[in-house]
Protein backbone atom coordinates (compact mmCIF):
# COMPACT_ATOMS: atom_id res chain seq x y z
CA UNK A 1 0.00 0.00 0.00
CA UNK A 2 2.85 2.45 0.59
CA UNK A 3 4.25 1.84 -2.73
CA UNK A 4 1.34 2.85 -4.42
CA UNK A 5 0.94 5.82 -2.18
CA UNK A 6 4.39 6.94 -2.81
CA UNK A 7 3.77 6.29 -6.51
CA UNK A 8 0.99 8.82 -6.34
CA UNK A 9 3.62 11.39 -4.65
CA UNK A 10 6.35 11.24 -7.05
CA UNK A 11 5.69 12.75 -10.18
CA UNK A 12 7.95 10.09 -11.81
CA UNK A 13 5.50 7.51 -11.03
CA UNK A 14 2.97 9.88 -12.78
CA UNK A 15 5.26 10.17 -15.95
CA UNK A 16 5.13 6.38 -16.07
CA UNK A 17 1.77 6.02 -15.72
CA UNK A 18 1.18 8.50 -18.51
CA UNK A 19 3.66 6.99 -21.18
CA UNK A 20 1.81 3.55 -20.48
CA UNK A 21 -1.49 5.07 -21.44
CA UNK A 22 -0.45 6.66 -24.50
CA UNK A 23 1.41 3.61 -25.71
CA UNK A 24 -1.07 1.33 -24.75
CA UNK A 25 -3.90 3.75 -26.65
CA UNK A 26 -1.47 3.49 -29.74
CA UNK A 27 -1.26 -0.13 -29.49
CA UNK A 28 -5.22 0.13 -29.57
CA UNK A 29 -5.08 1.87 -33.07
CA UNK A 30 -2.76 -0.21 -34.58
CA UNK A 31 -4.50 -3.43 -33.29
CA UNK A 32 -7.63 -1.86 -34.83
CA UNK A 33 -6.37 -0.96 -37.96
CA UNK A 34 -4.32 -4.26 -38.68
CA UNK A 35 -7.52 -6.18 -37.73
CA UNK A 36 -9.83 -3.81 -39.89
CA UNK A 37 -7.29 -3.78 -42.92
CA UNK A 38 -5.57 -6.79 -42.47
CA UNK A 39 -7.74 -8.60 -45.13
CA UNK A 40 -7.42 -6.24 -47.56
CA UNK A 41 -3.73 -5.58 -47.64
CA UNK A 42 -3.93 -9.92 -48.00
CA UNK A 43 -5.66 -9.55 -51.30
CA UNK A 44 -3.24 -6.91 -51.80
CA UNK A 45 0.07 -8.20 -51.71
CA UNK A 46 -1.71 -11.54 -53.37
CA UNK A 47 -2.47 -10.17 -56.46
CA UNK A 48 0.52 -7.85 -56.67
CA UNK A 49 2.35 -11.58 -56.47
CA UNK A 50 0.27 -13.58 -59.03
CA UNK A 51 1.05 -10.13 -61.10
CA UNK A 52 4.77 -10.52 -60.37
CA UNK A 53 4.98 -14.23 -61.34
CA UNK A 54 3.49 -14.06 -64.70
CA UNK A 55 5.85 -15.14 -67.46
CA UNK A 56 5.09 -13.55 -70.59
CA UNK A 57 4.46 -15.36 -73.43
Amino acid sequence: MNFIKNLIKEEDGVTAIEYALIASLIAGVIITAVGLLGGNISTMFTNLAGKINQTPK
